[in-house]
């Protein structure tokens, strides 16, 4: 049976044990504090840069104090005490026992630029991760009034972080991350995404002059494999000047092999007769959702490749800007659908109805027709 600790009992089994870091960050503050002067071939990092509030502190005063005489601080430790006082200011329970075991556990102060610059490389992976955390709880947060425009504020806010890490860590070509990236996430509830695509669907069938208006929208952006295949009928046949009604985007879909699943020629019938709205307004809802969506798989791959300590920073800098591509594509697509047009190029209002409804509405629309 596992041993149960007592009250007054240390269970030091459940403390984990210290990252690779860490050790790191004792070496290279046991070099700075055997031989001050190497803090001259020190760069890249700063108090932030360390894992613990301990070590930041430390770093701080190290920096921060006049450096001693090398010949005096050989004979004592009075700078040492100075090191100390001025690190509890931030951390209250450093001890000079642990100044003296970092000392006793720097095997090489002449590596001090070599330690410094893991410690480096681990802040630079915890600055990605912590970046790409935010851009994922932007994604998901209800209550932004303007969602779109605060999830790309926070990839350029990203994609700034990337850079930095490349600046100090230039990428090596053909160096990936070998963290495999995590599959998209599909919304639980999407019940409105999907009945807003059929409604642009509809009314893409009924209106079809207005497809090459939406040029922007690629079936990708619908949340189905049955609905992107449908907007691919849409859009071919409308491009090649064919006749579009239900029946002959059903007859295209039969010919591509969308029915193959068991979906009935009826259901989508049905589905392509019901129109309401503008293709327009429908269509933008649907980028947008695929754009929010690209950002939280963007963010979740970028996560899953700082979450991973075996990828160096060269790695996450390539890693992390093949993720950033593919959301900066769909970006311009919004931004190309979202751009005012010229008042000469403004549509009349779409005789279906006099603007376009909620889902609610739209639903209400339906079983008006569905009791007629």
């Amino acid at each position: 049976m596992p041993h149960t600790p007592e009250p007054d009992e240390d269970d030091l089994d459940a403390i984990a044990p210290p990252q690779p870091v860490f050790h790191a960050e004792q070496a290279l503050l046991g070099a700075l504090l055997l031989d001050p002067h190497r803090l001259d071939d020190v760069s890249g990092i700063a108090a932030d840069s360390f894992s613990t509030a301990a070590h930041a502190a430390l770093y701080t005063a190290l920096s921060t104090l006049p450096r001693p005489d090398p010949a005096e601080h050989a004979k004592n430790t009075k700078w040492l005490d100075r090191v100390l006082t001025a690190g509890r200011e931030q951390a209250r329970g450093l001890t000079a026992t642990y100044l003296h075991s970092l000392v006793q556990v720097c095997p090489w102060p002449r590596h001090a630029p070599a330690y410094a610059r893991m410690v480096e490389a681990e802040h630079a992976r915890r600055r990605l991760l912590t970046a790409a955390e935010r851009l994922i709880h932007t994604v998901h947060d209800a209550s932004l009034p303007l969602p779109v425009q605060t999830v790309l504020t926070e990839t350029d806010t990203l994609a700034a972080v990337v850079d930095d890490i490349a600046d100090r860590f230039p990428p090596r070509s053909g160096v990936l991350p070998r963290t495999p990236a995590p599959p998209p996430v599909l919304a639980p509830d999407h019940t409105e995404a999907v009945e807003e695509e059929q409604l642009l669907l509809a009314t893409a069938t009924a209106r079809p002059d207005d497809i090459d208006a939406v040029r922007w929208l690629l079936p990708d952006d619908l949340t189905l494999p049955l609905h992107a295949g449908l907007w691919q009928c849409l859009t071919t046949l409308a491009r090649r000047g064919e006749p579009v009604d239900p029946v002959t985007v059903l007859w295209e879909a039969q010919q591509r092999g969308l029915l193959d699943d068991g979906c009935e020629p009826g259901t989508v019938l049905r589905m392509l007769g019901e129109p309401a709205g503008s293709v327009g307004h429908w269509g933008e809802g649907a980028l947008q959702r695929s754009l929010l969506a690209t950002a939280e798989h963007t963010g979740r791959r970028i996560e899953a490749y700082a979450g991973d300590p075996a990828n160096t920073p060269f790695q996450l800098v390539v890693g992390a800007r093949r993720a950033l591509a593919d959301i900066a594509a769909v970006r311009t697509r919004w931004q190309n659908a979202t751009r005012a047009a010229p008042p000469q190029q403004r549509r009349p209002a779409p005789a279906i109805r006099g603007g376009p409804p909620t889902t609610t509405a739209a639903h209400a629309a339906r079983s008006t027709r569905a009791t007629r």
